[in-house]
C-alpha cells in the first residue's frame, strides 16, 4: 500500500513538473510603455543642479530641493524614480547611462514625437513621410499590427496614449488595435471603474488640447488589462514631455517621480494577476531626449537641438538577465525595440521591412 502510494506520488509531481515548465515556456506577455521626452540625464543622475534652483523654471525651489536633491546622482536619482532604483534593478537591465559608455540613439533624424514613436512601434525610420506631428494615419506596419495579425494576438492587443495623435500613429482604422488616447472615454462594456474615469475626465481639465494626464491614460489601461487581458499592451504617458515644453521643470520632476509609481502600479499588478504573474516582459523607453546646452534647450527637441536623439531602454521581467544599471561600452537604437518585441513574442518577421536587429536582454 505505501508503495502504491508513493508511485501515486510520483506521478502526480511528475504531472505538475510538466504543467509548470509548460506555464513557464509559454511566449510571454509584453507590457511595452513609453515616457514622452523624458531625458536619459534624469533618469541615470536625477534632478539637475542647473535647473532645479534655476527660478525661472521653478516657483519653489525650496520644496522642490527638499524632495528631489540630493548631493549624490545615486541618491538623486533614486528619491526621483525610486521604483526602477530600487525594484527594477534587481528584476532587469536600464540602459542608456552615456556616462558608463552605455548609449542609445534614434535612427531617425527629426527627434520629435511621431517619427520616434513609428521607429519604436515599427523598427524603421522613415524620414520620407514621417515628418510632422500631423494627425495622419501611419503607412508602415506597428509591431502592435503585426502581432494582432497573428492567430494567437489576435484581439489580444490594446494601446493607450494621453496624446491623440496615437490612434494614427498605430493606424487603428487598418490594424485593428484598439486604441484609448487623447481625450476618449471607454466605450466597450465599461465597468463601473471606468464609467466614473470617463465621468472624472470631463470634469477635470488638462492643461494642454491634445495631451490628457496621465493618470487617465493609466487607469484605462489598467482596467482594460483587467477585463481583457491583452498578450500585448503599449501604454504611452505623455506628460514629461509637456511639461518640459512649457519651461516648467518642477512639473517635469514631479511628472517623471509620478509616472514612476504608475509603473511599479502596473508591474504590481501584473504580479498579482494568474495572467500575468511571471509570464511578462516590460519595456520602457522614450521617444528621444532633450537638449542641455545651452540650459534652456531643455526645454526642446528636434534636429536642431543637440543632444535629442539620445534615449534610453529599460527591460525587466521573464527571462530578462538582472544586469541592473548596465557599466560597459554599447551602442544600441531604438529600431532594435519592434524586432526585439516581435522576438519576444515568436512572430516572424522580414528583414527588409524592419532595420533594427533584435537586442539580447
Amino acid at each position: 500500500m505505501k508503495k502504491l502510494s508513493a508511485n501515486l506520488w510520483l506521478i502526480i509531481f511528475t504531472f505538475c513538473s510538466i504543467g509548470v515548465f509548460a506555464q513557464n515556456n509559454e511566449t510571454p506577455k509584453v507590457v511595452l510603455i513609453t515616457l514622452d521626452g523624458l531625458r536619459w540625464q534624469e533618469l541615470f543622475t536625477g534632478a539637475d543642479s542647473l535647473l532645479i534652483a534655476n527660478k525661472e523654471y521653478v516657483h519653489d525651489t525650496t520644496q522642490l530641493k527638499k524632495t528631489f536633491w540630493r548631493e549624490h546622482a545615486k541618491e538623486r536619482r533614486e528619491a526621483l524614480m525610486p521604483f526602477f532604483w530600487t525594484k527594477v534593478t534587481s528584476l532587469g537591465q536600464l540602459h542608456g547611462n552615456r556616462l558608463l559608455g552605455s548609449k542609445m540613439n534614434l535612427t531617425n533624424t527629426k527627434w520629435f514625437s511621431y517619427p520616434g514613436y513609428n521607429e519604436i512601434l515599427t523598427g524603421a525610420a522613415d524620414d520620407a513621410r514621417i515628418t510632422s506631428n500631423d494627425k495622419f494615419n501611419n503607412p508602415n506596419t506597428t509591431v502592435l499590427e503585426r502581432y494582432n495579425q497573428t492567430e494567437i494576438g489576435k484581439g489580444k492587443v490594446a494601446a493607450f496614449g494621453s496624446w491623440d495623435v496615437f490612434p494614427f500613429i498605430v493606424n487603428e482604422e487598418r490594424s485593428g488595435v484598439p486604441v484609448n488616447a487623447g481625450f476618449e472615454s471607454a466605450k466597450v462594456n465599461p465597468n463601473d471603474r471606468e464609467q466614473f474615469l470617463n465621468k472624472l475626465q470631463k470634469q477635470i481639465p488638462s492643461p494642454w488640447g491634445s495631451v490628457r494626464l496621465d493618470a487617465f491614460t493609466h487607469h484605462f489601461a489598467l482596467e482594460y488589462m483587467k477585463k481583457e487581458q491583452p498578450k500585448l499592451v503599449y501604454i504611452a504617458y505623455g506628460e514629461t514631455d509637456d511639461f518640459a515644453h512649457d519651461g516648467d521643470y518642477q512639473a517635469y520632476l514631479k511628472s517623471a517621480h509620478n509616472t514612476d509609481g504608475l509603473i511599479k502600479d502596473i508591474w504590481e499588478f501584473t504580479q498579482q494577476d494568474d495572467f500575468y504573474r511571471d509570464q511578462t516582459i516590460f519595456l520602457v523607453t522614450t521617444d528621444h531626449g532633450r537638449g542641455t546646452q545651452p540650459l534652456d534647450t531643455w526645454r526642446s527637441h528636434g534636429s536642431n537641438i543637440k543632444g535629442a536623439d539620445q534615449v534610453w531602454l529599460v527591460v525587466f521581467g521573464k527571462g530578462i538577465t538582472p544586469m541592473g544599471e548596465v557599466k560597459r561600452e554599447e551602442q544600441w537604437y531604438t529600431n532594435q525595440i519592434a524586432p526585439s518585441i516581435l522576438e519576444l513574442l515568436n512572430v516572424p518577421f522580414n528583414a527588409e521591412e524592419i532595420q533594427g536587429k533584435p537586442l539580447k536582454f
